[in-house]
Parts: structure tokens; C-alpha cells; sequence
């Protein structure tokens, strides 16, 4: 009976893996081809001309070239992410991937004038960025958790 219970409990923490897996993978993918579009490429401007890691880039690239990049960015770490699946040497360069990515996204909540605002007494953000908290979680747990 022990057995059985572990082995739910064991494929569950595998189901819930592959559906943050997979559910990771769309959203990289889904945001890093809205990259290379001129709306989005305008949208994540602000949010990189006043990082401190980013404000020069637009002196030496377009605004659509460094959405471009961001975007062949994200879409790799979503083909690592989703070949990680068949290959788990790909796992660790995935959560690196991501760890990067998004403590960088986040990082604009701090760097971005104007991004917070007070509504009814309570700050709030575009809460878009707030998913990143979730994917940073999960590309620490790529890189913790190797096998």
C-alpha cells in the first residue's frame, strides 16, 4: 500500500513537472516570436533604455534588432527547455537560460520609470512581468535538479 501511494505521489510530481515544462515552453515561445514584432519591439523599449545593464543597446542596434534578439533568446531557451525533455544534459543550460532571463525581467520593475502605479491605495505594475517570478522559480529548479 506505502508503494502505491509513493508511486501517485512520485507521478504526480512528474505530471506537474512536464505541464511546467510545456506550459514554460509556450509562454517562451509565444513571447519570443511577439518579439519580432514592431508593437512589441516599441512595448519593451522603455523597459530597456532605462536598465542599467541595457540603456546603451539601442545606440548600436535598432529597436526592432534588440527585440529581435531578445526574441531568438527566449525562443532558445524554449527549444532547450522543450528538447530538455528527451535530453537532460539540456536542463542545466535551460534553467541558466531562464535564470538569467527573468531576473533581468524583473529586474525592470526596479529600473523602469513610471511602471508602478498607486490604484485605490495599493501599487500595482502591469502584472504581465509578475509570471516571471513563477518561470525564475522553475529554471532554479532545472538547474538544482539535474538528473
Amino acid at each position: 500500500m506505502v508503494g502505491t501511494v509513493q508511486e501517485s505521489k512520485n507521478q504526480l510530481t512528474r505530471t506537474g513537472y512536464y505541464v511546467s515544462l510545456f506550459g514554460a515552453t509556450l509562454i517562451l515561445l509565444w513571447i519570443g516570436i511577439f518579439k519580432f514584432t514592431p508593437t512589441e519591439a516599441s512595448a519593451i523599449k522603455p523597459l530597456v533604455e532605462n536598465h542599467f545593464l541595457t540603456f546603451f543597446v539601442y545606440k548600436i542596434m535598432s529597436i526592432q534588432a534588440v527585440s529581435n534578439l531578445i526574441g531568438a533568446i527566449e525562443i532558445i531557451i524554449a527549444l532547450l527547455l522543450i528538447f530538455s525533455a528527451k535530453f537532460a544534459v539540456l536542463k542545466k543550460y535551460a534553467g541558466v537560460g531562464m535564470i538569467v532571463t527573468f531576473l533581468m525581467t524583473l529586474s525592470y520593475l526596479l529600473t523602469t520609470p513610471g511602471i508602478w502605479k498607486i490604484v485605490d491605495g495599493v501599487p500595482v505594475t502591469d502584472f504581465f512581468i509578475l509570471k516571471d517570478l513563477m518561470l525564475l522559480g522553475f529554471g532554479l529548479m532545472l538547474v538544482q535538479n539535474n538528473k
